[in-house]
């Protein structure tokens, strides 16, 4: 695994040397990129922009529009995605705090199978399994602004024995939703940056260690740049996780990367990281050494300064500019562990 990882990192890094000229996504570039003759649906070069800048989504042959998907409007309210990126894939690693800086109409299916260390934080508590299923939602409301619900769903919890069986157990996670407003939009360059807020409602199940305090924000930057005509491509996001209530929960910042490498014209090999830095310990609570990644804010009373560096392999098909499913596994990388040994994680896009 660790060899496989090495070689996915090399792979990126010899995408991201390519010379930011060569970035350009005009039609002749497509060209040179995917053999249209060979890949009739190469998503570079459907869903691309011509030499003009101009977008070409389905405007019934009136050419190009400014206003990306020509008006069209489901239920009369929410735009399509911004179909000119198609050749980028979503991140998966910390899935509800790293976001896709395109403007995007979609629904998220997604399965987690999340184990953690036999001996969880400073008090050696047993561990055991959690196993996450949720469905995460994106709808643009123009050409710039979009309403993201990025957490929610139902936890199955298996742990080997109390306490940490009796503080954990089967129940509905909390919701949270926001805005992301899409700041910089180059579509020859394939140059992105968006940035928004979500809030977490404490509205899961008090035995799933959810609903805690009063809420928390999230306060987020987020950007994509694509290289190599749309054979490889860098995401990048960093965020502040605030809860309004810092004497039941702590506040920890993160930032996340994603380097991917087309394989086919469907196919692509990845590995992302995702760095967590608390920077305030709750209150109250128990000295547990752990502040649950990103699915938990535990009430943990010794997390101020710990920090948790974790990486995951995987691969993405992406048939059509419509259909994304993933697969990857996750892995932590620093001494202290959190709550991860390892965590296995499956996802479904249907995007409009």
């Amino acid at each position: 695994m660790k060899k496989f990882a090495g070689c996915l990192v090399t792979a990126a890094a010899l995408a991201l040397s390519v010379g930011h000229a060569d970035a350009d996504f005009s039609v002749s570039g497509c060209e040179s990129a995917c053999d249209v003759s060979s890949c009739d649906s190469c998503l570079s070069c459907d869903n691309g922009c011509d030499v003009a800048g101009c977008d070409l989504l389905g405007c019934d042959g009136a050419g190009c529009c400014d206003d990306f998907g020509c008006g069209k409007r489901l239920l009369g309210l929410i735009k399509q995605s911004d179909h000119c990126f198609d050749d980028f894939i979503s991140p998966m690693i910390n899935p509800v705090f790293f976001e896709d800086p395109r403007t995007l109409t979609e629904a998220r299916a997604i399965y987690a199978r999340h184990e953690t260390p036999n001996s969880v934080g400073t008090l050696g508590l047993p561990g055991g399994n959690v196993q996450l299923f949720a469905v995460q939602m994106r709808a643009a409301l123009t050409d710039r602004l979009s309403i993201i619900a990025v957490k929610d769903g139902f936890l199955i919890a298996d742990f080997d024995q109390d306490p940490l069986a009796g503080l954990i157990k089967d129940g509905w996670m909390d919701v949270s939703a926001g805005l992301k407003y899409n700041l910089i939009r180059d579509t020859q360059r394939g140059t992105l940056a968006s940035a928004g807020f979500t809030y977490e409602l404490p509205i899961g199940s008090q035995r799933t260690q959810q609903d805690i305090g009063d809420g928390e924000f999230h306060m987020f930057g987020t950007f994509g740049q694509r290289f190599a005509n749309g054979n490889a491509h860098w995401l990048s996001a960093a965020g502040y996780r605030l809860p309004v209530d810092g004497s039941v929960q702590s506040s920890a910042i993160h930032w996340s990367n994603h380097f991917d490498v087309k394989t086919t014209c469907r196919t692509y090999l990845f590995t992302e990281f995702a760095l967590w830095h608390w920077t305030d310990s709750s209150d109250t609570g128990l000295p547990l050494g752990v502040g649950g990644q990103d699915l938990f804010n535990l009430s943990s009373t010794n997390m101020t300064d710990r920090d948790l560096l974790t990486q995951n392999v995987g691969m993405k098909y992406k048939p059509n500019g419509n259909i994304e499913t993933g697969l990857a596994y996750e892995f932590p990388l620093t001494g202290g562990r959190d709550i991860i040994d390892n965590r296995l994680q499956a996802e479904l896009i249907f995007r409009y």
